[in-house]
């Protein structure tokens, strides 16, 4: 515990709100969002949910592309304290849909440049669902700004440490995706703990630069850590590598999170050598594979200390950092040493503890690990030991010193552009291309995007697909990041005695003579 009045995610829009009043702490397109316009809207959108009656406990969802509005909602749930729902806008209709109907949120935000997607995702759930369009232009949704500023003064009550503030989904190694569950005391150990961290405790002069979307625990995190700290936020809605650029110098950004596919892809912006860096303190980056080539150039064209992230959703996006000091030498491979107080181990399949140098499952124990996943008893009980480890998912193994290693993944996902895609989940949507007889997916080498997903098909006799016919099958079925980007034929696929595709042994000629890093 430090002396850090904001303990609470609500504390960022009520203390700073009173404080620091008149300081702008979310700029957009143009438009300030002042402390205090946070703290009083916050305060709007409570009533209106109570209005609505959205009850403690409840979901509320969203769909959009993120604006200042993002920020004044959420606070003004957590401050109803109901549990704030986004989703990941780039999903299909049917995914949103699944993820809508599981929330059970009765209150559902959408941007205009949704309200085509939420109509048709409406007719795929089985209860009624308020949608509040924010941004105007919909006669059929209620519209956000008005009923704001109509609604009625909140009976707010204090939140309690075990109140779910934030469920962001993840995808499930089954296909449906899983609601984790972060608590106002996971988010408070996130506050106090980022203290402890070189270059994340930002100041509150300092300009935080958010790329990032706002569904990823990514976007949210250094969100919350810049305006804790008082900062100003400047949110990119899109990431469009020239105004990325034009934005370092024009706004002074002090901080920024990218992931690696951003960085790349800054690196080859024309115009780069020539953009203002100088005002740059930090460069945090993770959620995705990097490589030692572009990290280097990185370094050196941003000029400014990088720190990694290591962690998960599961996590509250908390677990190692590699600190700006540590960027060298054998230690670029690896994810860095556990954030103070939190316990990161290596662990075999019984839950043993591993000595350093060996290699088996990355686990991580705190008050950053998340209550469990939404309605998923059983998924929650396989990923989180009843001795509160949880486990990643990764492979890994710690040296002498104490830094870990990611060394492969024990699950098979995928982590392309900083996006999680499971094979089973495209695999389904694969199996049924006509002429196709058997299918695996799996995650190749992409300098882009650090792995790419990949078909192994095998053609159904007589029958001769083409890769764009099984690629265009699988973009009708499941968002277009998660459908292969390559397919490969082969006579059959390669199992184990209990009919397990070895995935391992299709990835192997991929990834020869290359290391597989996890950012």
């Amino acid at each position: 515990m430090t002396d850090d009045p904001i303990q609470l995610l609500i504390d960022i829009a009520r203390v700073h709100g009173r404080e620091r009043a008149d300081r702008v702490a979310v700029h957009f397109e143009g438009r300030d969002l002042t402390y205090a316009e946070l703290d009083r809207r916050s305060d709007q959108v409570a009533g209106l949910l109570q209005k609505l009656g959205v009850k403690a406990g409840d979901r509320v969802a969203w769909l959009g592309r993120a604006s200042e509005a993002w920020y004044e909602i959420f606070f003004g749930v957590a401050k109803a304290r109901a549990c704030f729902a986004p989703i990941n806008s780039r999903l299909a209709v049917p995914e949103i849909a699944f993820i809508l109907q599981d929330s059970g949120a009765d209150v559902f935000f959408v941007s205009p440049e949704f309200y085509a997607a939420a109509e048709a995702v409406l007719n795929q759930v089985d209860r009624e669902v308020l949608v509040v369009g924010v941004g105007g232009g919909s006669p059929a949704f209620m519209d956000y700004a008005s009923a704001r500023d109509s609604a009625p003064a909140p009976a707010l009550s204090e939140p309690t440490a075990d109140d779910d503030v934030l469920q962001l989904y993840t995808s499930g190694t089954t296909g449906l995706p899983k609601g984790v569950r972060l608590t106002n005391a996971n988010y408070s150990a996130f506050l106090n703990l980022r203290h402890a961290i070189e270059g994340f405790s930002y100041e509150a002069d300092d300009t935080v630069l958010i790329l990032m979307p706002m569904f990823h625990v990514a976007g949210t995190n250094i969100s919350f850590a810049g305006l804790a700290s008082g900062a100003r936020i400047v949110l990119q809605a899109d990431f469009v590598p020239p105004k990325v650029l034009e934005a370092f110098g024009v706004e002074r950004v002090n901080h920024v999170f990218l992931a690696p596919v951003m960085i790349n892809a800054l690196l080859q912006t024309p115009g780069v050598d020539q953009a203002d860096f100088s005002s740059l303190k930090t460069v945090s980056y993770g959620a995705s594979p990097i490589s030692e080539a572009v990290l280097a150039k990185a370094t050196q064209v941003f000029g400014c200390g990088f720190i990694q992230f290591y962690g998960m959703t599961e996590t509250t996006g908390a677990g190692t950092t590699l600190a700006p000091g540590e960027h060298r030498g054998e230690l670029l491979r690896s994810c860095g040493r556990p954030w103070p107080t939190l316990e990161t181990r290596i662990a075999d399949e019984d839950g043993a503890t591993l000595p350093a140098g060996e290699i088996g499952e990355i686990e991580i124990r705190g008050p950053i690990v998340m209550a469990g996943y939404w309605n998923r008893p059983e998924a929650t009980a396989e990923t989180i030991r009843p001795d509160g480890w949880l486990r990643t998912g990764d492979a890994g193994y710690m040296d002498e010193s104490g830094f870990f290693f990611v060394h492969d993944r024990v699950k098979d996902m995928i982590v392309s552009g900083g996006e999680n895609v499971y094979p089973a989940e495209v695999e389904n949507a694969i199996l049924g291309c006509p002429g196709v007889a058997d299918a695996a997916v799996i995650g190749v080498p992409d300098d882009k995007w650090g792995e790419a997903v990949k078909a192994i098909v095998v053609k159904a006799p007589g029958a001769d697909p083409t890769p764009d016919d099984v690629i265009g099958w699988a973009r009708q079925r499941i968002a277009g990041y998660k459908a292969p980007k390559s397919v490969d034929f082969i006579d059959v696929l390669p199992r184990n005695p209990s009919g397990k595709v070895l995935r391992r042994e299709l990835r192997k000629p991929y990834w020869e003579g290359r290391d597989r890093k996890v950012g």
